[in-house]
């Protein structure tokens, strides 16, 4: 599969139709057993389309610019309970250090819509986000200026989403990988897990059947001494003891990629491995001294 940009690399063989494409700004990579007809490349794109639309703070007409240029509220999108209520028990398991709040964090650190890329220095997300969020009644609302940003376990949702748009024509098995987050139906697949500071070597294997892994690094999307996207939200900093997470939920969960991606970025803190142990995800992360952790029963196959 395609070196994805999220510190996850695939060392299966391909399969026999593999669709490539540029979404959302990165790279995705649908492998299926046999090519995917129009319909169901549109269904794919349409999906995309609509959750970048709802969800982006990098778009100037989506409803999160919308809540973040003044607007009280704005409806609902479909996938904001579920993403929500997960950053509810993020936010739970990291004593606030991850919360969907951190936009303006980020902004303040120059990962903005202008990609100005300029440090403007630690600016703390509302730790009372619960109070400033709301998200029942079918609408978004806020009680004051802030920013949201779904990155924590976003693109795992939006993967589970296209994995569901292709159900009708994908009975025999795919993966879809959006650069390091996927899905996997049938299998197995050998993932290698990127070595964090050297995209040429795997600090291990571990092999995927009928699950989603996805996996999180400070090298990957960053700018600036020390800059990076995994922030905590407490302090307004970027994360400084983790170098790289993976994490792997069975697709018997509901929403697995969203459940990965969202242990991902929880591992980067205190309270991620137990977060983790509750929702039964599999999990290895990587601190930045080069010590390797791994939940009890990997079966990640890690490298000396």
């Amino acid at each position: 599969m395609a070196p994805p940009d999220d510190a996850g690399r695939s060392a299966g063989a391909a399969r026999p139709a593999v669709w490539r494409f540029d979404a959302i700004g990165t790279r995705w990579q649908i492998d299926t057993p046999a090519p995917l007809d129009a319909r169901a490349r549109v269904a794919v794109l349409g999906v995309i389309a609509e959750f970048d639309r709802q969800w982006s703070r990098f778009r100037s007409d989506s409803l999160v610019a919308a809540l973040a240029g003044g607007a009280e509220a704005v409806p609902a999108p479909p996938d904001a309970s579920a993403m929500l209520d997960a950053f509810d028990a993020l936010s739970a398991a990291t004593a606030g250090a991850v919360n969907p709040l951190v936009g303006a964090s980020l902004e303040a650190h120059g990962y903005d819509a202008g990609y100005r890329l300029v440090d403007r220095g630690a600016a703390p997300a509302p730790a009372n986000w619960q109070d400033v969020l709301s998200w029942d009644g079918g609408m978004l609302r806020l009680t004051e200026p802030a920013v949201l940003d779904v990155g924590a376990l976003g693109k795992g949702r939006l993967v589970d989403r296209v994995a569901e748009a292709l159900e009708p024509w994908t009975r025999d098995g795919l993966v879809v990988d959006a650069s390091g987050d996927m899905v996997v139906r049938g299998g197995p697949h050998r993932i290698g897990l990127e070595h964090p500071y050297d995209a040429r070597r795997a600090i291990g294997v571990v092999e995927v059947t009928d699950a989603a892994l996805c996996a999180s690094a400070t090298n990957r999307r960053s700018w600036g001494e020390g800059l990076h996207h995994v922030l905590d939200a407490r302090t307004g900093e970027p994360v400084r003891t983790i170098a790289a997470t993976w994490a792997i939920a069975p697709a018997s969960q509901p929403s697995p990629a969203m459940r990965a991606d969202a242990i991902a970025t929880a591992l980067f803190f205190d309270g991620g491995p137990q977060l983790a142990a509750q929702w039964r995800v599999e999990w290895v992360r990587m601190s930045t001294d080069g010590r390797v952790e791994w939940s009890p029963g990997s079966t990640a196959e890690l490298f000396a």
